[in-house]
């Protein structure tokens, strides 16, 4: 009987044995050389030996993985195993959160909703409630839901965990039961603030252009405001004035979510410029002030009526479009449309409010003891001021109308120092107050700062579009 060998030498020629064995010592000599296992397991090629134990644990795959996952700790985070998939799902199970450690579900404050309602929607009853009512009584944080929000819950065997109520982008409300007892956290993020700068000529009007420059109409009122007390943008501006406006924008997870301050903006107005920087003192308090330390601010609005029309100017001599009679004009009609908001031009004290003969629906305003202000022929009052109120500059105190002897929705406004009228337009405001010497060379420094980066934006933005 032929022998194992016998049958390779019948079946391969001699000189082919003779190069597998060459190659067989060969490799075993090399092999002896080669670095561990785990040193090669970095290395692109793979030895022969890595390619038999791969091959081994192809086939064993399945045993392998069970074996490993039986002999896992029972305290290992579940995250850390890779669940088998469900074949359960349902439609009505609200989407969880994208925490992948905890399964969140969100439900949306619909128009009417309250804690009751929504913890029934959740699944939780009248004591989850009163618990998470109780753990909140004293900051208030559930008081007040609006539609469109949303509570997340974290619910586990039919107890609450968890409640999340997002306020904001910016502030998050937690309650966890911790030892059988729910414990409020509020967390708060810190937004990414950027700088941007924004520059445009008037050609229109400075809503429109300010707009086509890229400012939101938030940061145009805020642009208004500043220069108020100096500008008058419904009469005064003209084609070919320039405005330029360095401001915060803040960001949260690289999307803008609003728009911060204005740190510093200028105003060429006919040739003459307005500039303002912001400032913030030791106490924390902020205000704008031209470069060498005066308050934007003054004591008195120039205008009461945000970008409205004068239809009829202080004139002693006009001739009255209703009496048709010549009739001192002792004040200014702003025109504007119904509803408008009519601001307090400073702050003071309400000594009239109501119907006073043409003036119709009108409130006076005693500010310090020689000046007062009128407000004429409102459509309606701030509800919440009545005789003796105190009111601020800038705070909304009627609307817009056409109240006794008026031809149109507008506002009539007059200024009487010491009971003499004064044209609104003309009167020298004076000052609020500049900014305090222990201040000053900290604020000059600021200043300098920013007028200088003005200069930069601008040369900059200029050499771009050249």
């Amino acid at each position: 009987m032929p022998t194992f060998l016998s049958k390779i030498k019948h079946r391969f020629p001699t000189v082919h044995l003779v190069a597998v064995s060459i190659t067989g010592v060969i490799l075993s000599t090399t092999l002896l050389f080669l670095p561990s296992e785990e040193v090669s397991a970095t290395k692109a090629s793979i030895s022969i030996a890595d390619s038999a134990k791969s091959v081994k644990n192809l086939a064993n795959a399945d045993q392998s993985a069970e074996r490993i996952r039986n002999e896992l700790p029972l305290n290992l985070p579940q995250a850390d195993i890779a669940p088998a998939p469900s074949s359960r799902h349902n439609e009505t199970t609200p989407t969880p959160t994208q925490d992948p450690d905890e399964n969140w579900v969100s439900y949306s404050v619909q128009k009417n909703d309250n804690l009751t309602s929504l913890f029934k929607r959740a699944g939780l009853d009248a004591r989850d409630v009163y618990n998470i009512s109780q753990a909140t009584i004293e900051g208030k944080e559930l008081n007040r839901l609006y539609p469109g929000e949303s509570l997340s819950f974290l619910i586990e065997g039919d107890a609450l965990k968890k409640l999340k109520y997002a306020v904001s982008p910016l502030k998050t409300i937690v309650i966890a039961s911790i030892n059988n007892e729910y414990v409020v956290k509020t967390i708060e993020r810190t937004p990414e603030t950027r700088e941007r700068y924004v520059e445009g000529v008037i050609e229109d009007s400075l809503f429109a252009d300010a707009e086509r420059a890229g400012l939101s109409n938030n940061m145009i009122m805020r642009f208004a405001s500043m220069f108020g007390w100096d500008v008058d943008f419904s009469q005064d501006i003209r084609k070919g004035d320039r405005f330029k406006v360095i401001y915060n924008e803040q960001f949260l997870d690289g999307k803008k979510i609003k728009d911060g301050h204005i740190v510093a903006a200028q105003f060429i107005n006919s040739g003459e410029s307005f500039t303002a920087i912001r400032y913030t003192d030791s106490d924390g308090n902020s205000s704008y002030y031209t470069p060498d330390g005066h308050s934007m601010r003054k004591a008195f609005l120039r205008m009461p009526v945000d970008f409205a029309r004068i239809s009829s100017s202080f004139n002693l001599k006009r001739k009255h479009p209703v009496l048709n009679r010549i009739r001192a004009h002792k004040g200014v009609d702003y025109a504007a449309s119904t509803g408008t908001p009519i601001k307090a031009s400073g702050d003071g004290k309400v000594i009239w409010k109501g119907t006073k003969g043409g003036y119709g629906r009108a409130i006076i305003i005693q500010h310090g003891s020689n000046i007062t202000t009128l407000y004429a022929h409102m459509s309606k009052y701030n509800n919440k001021l009545e005789q003796g109120s105190r009111v601020k500059q800038g705070q909304v105190i009627g609307y817009v109308g056409q109240s006794g002897l008026a031809s149109g929705p507008h506002l009539h406004y007059e200024f009487r120092v010491n009971g003499t009228h004064k044209n609104p337009m003309t009167v020298k405001f004076p000052q609020a107050s500049p900014v305090p010497k222990k201040e000053l060379a900290a604020f000059q420094q600021v200043a300098l700062q920013m007028q200088t980066q003005l200069k930069t934006y601008a040369t900059t933005q200029y050499a771009q579009a050249n």
